[in-house]
């Protein structure tokens, strides 16, 4: 009996084991480095501290850290569910009429290409909430990537497709949701693949910008405060948290591309995956 087509080859298993196993060997590696430069340096601790008081200072102020952390990723994903429904909706109008998008199109692309550490004091006066202001801020700063790259997938259907629901005489909506709308699939999770650490930068950035205190307070004013009293074990252990978080949206969007495209889409299905 020959071997089932669908059974992973021993070079294939080898293949994702390294895939994982390397990088986490590289950091390892690297983070080994960094402890062994620092003690053997004697660098100062506020200078560079060492992975390891990184880590104990983190533990010891964990409890004051995880309500900021709470908070910033309550504002990163609610800059994120925002983008993905506005951009979602926004790309389908584009979608349904040109005219619309050429009339719209423009203020989006502005909105992406202002820096939102210059309008960021502009939403900060307008805004009475600040965190209402900083969620204004991360979500025009992960809008843009999911409105276009759903824009574009919806416009990536096949022409011949086109034509089919022409001649079957579908109406727009039915040629909305049974072929734009999975042509567009995988172009709306690379939107927001990218959103994802774009909202959380745009977070971060806000709130730097916006230098809050008090309770309802993100880890970058944890990071500022560190700062401002030179606990530099304090600041990194708050980063770490934020790289944290990012590297979590990253992986979360990865495992949702695998499960809905991984049995149809050459990008979950081709080689090397």
């Amino acid at each position: 009996m020959g071997r089932d087509a669908r059974e992973p080859s021993a070079g294939n298993l080898l293949a994702g084991r390294a895939a994982v196993v390397l990088p986490v060997l590289v950091f390892v590696a690297a983070v080994l480095g960094w402890e062994a430069l620092a003690r053997i340096a004697r660098i100062p601790h506020y200078i560079l501290p060492a992975p390891s008081l990184i880590l104990t200072t983190l533990w010891e102020n964990f409890g004051s850290l995880a309500h900021s952390w709470w908070f910033t990723i309550k504002i990163t994903f609610g800059a994120l569910l925002l983008s993905a429904v506005l951009g979602v909706a926004l790309a389908a109008l584009f979608a349904m009429s040109p005219w619309i998008e050429r009339s719209l199109f423009p203020f989006a692309v502005v909105l992406q290409v202002t820096p939102i550490v210059a309008i960021a004091p502009l939403i900060l006066i307008y805004v009475d909430s600040t965190t209402a202001a900083l969620l204004i801020c991360a979500w025009i700063v992960a809008f843009f990537p999911v409105l276009s790259n759903t824009a574009i997938g919806l416009r990536s259907a096949d022409p011949n497709l086109h034509d089919l629901f022409t001649m079957y005489q579908a109406t727009r909506w039915q040629r909305l949701r049974l072929l734009l709308a999975p042509s567009a699939l995988p172009y709306f999770i690379a939107g927001l693949k990218v959103a994802g650490g774009l909202s959380l930068i745009g977070a971060v950035v806000a709130e730097f910008t916006a230098g809050a205190a008090g309770r309802e307070t993100g880890l970058a004013s944890r990071i500022l405060e560190a700062s401002f009293r030179t606990e530099v074990p304090k600041m990194f252990a708050a980063l770490l948290l934020v790289s944290f978080t990012g590297i979590a949206i990253f992986l979360l969007f990865n495992l949702l591309a695998r499960r809905l495209l991984g049995r149809w889409h050459e990008s979950e299905t081709g080689p090397g995956r």
